[in-house]
């Protein structure tokens, strides 16, 4: 798939199919997330890889509980609200393969470097016919000590995004995307 037609395509998918994401598929995504630039080329990046719909839906469950345990009261008005209370709903939308993007401590800006990581894997997501969605609301619950100690990620590490991978069970729809606005241009000719 061309690149440009990647950006114009690619989409957070919520509803995955029963089709099984291979080992060798994520190690695919994660080798192109690396190609990523870093500043002063750090490349602060490590991955974790969870695989599971019932290891998925249980990290659900107590992501949910501890962000519904640990915002502020004005989080109630959020209209997910609702969502992040029913049991049913799976914030990793049911997907069997969630890869979270780890910063590792570095001197320039190793989170933002894992963005532009996270960039590359979702894109090279949509070239390869599957789908993806950051779940970023879930970092704090990765960031836990006690979390990071059973999971296995090293304590130094921040949970930057977990990003959900797998096959979409349909095309999401369009998104309708505002027009850049340019705030200054400042051009010689």
């Amino acid at each position: 798939m061309e690149i440009i037609k990647a950006i114009y395509q690619r989409r957070a998918t919520r509803h995955f199919s029963d089709a099984v994401v291979t080992k060798g598929v994520a190690l695919d995504l994660i080798r192109a997330a690396t190609q990523a630039p870093s500043a002063f080329n750090q490349q602060p990046w490590a991955f974790a890889v969870f695989h599971g719909r019932e290891r998925l839906r249980t990290y659900s469950e107590l992501a949910k509980a501890h962000l519904l345990a640990t915002t502020e009261p004005l989080f109630g008005l959020d209209p997910r609200i609702d969502q992040y209370c029913d049991g049913n709903f799976n914030v990793y939308h049911d997907a069997d393969t969630l890869i979270v993007i780890l910063a590792k401590p570095a001197r320039h800006c190793p989170v933002e470097d894992c963005f532009l990581a996270a960039q590359n894997l979702m894109l090279a997501a949509c070239g390869m016919g599957l789908g993806s969605c950051p779940v970023g609301f879930t970092r704090p619950w990765f960031n836990l000590p006690a979390v990071k100690a059973e999971l296995g990620i090293p304590a130094s590490y921040t949970a930057a995004l977990p990003i959900v991978v797998g096959y979409p069970a349909m095309v999401p729809p369009p998104v309708v995307k505002s027009s850049a606005e340019i705030a200054c241009w400042q051009w010689d000719e």
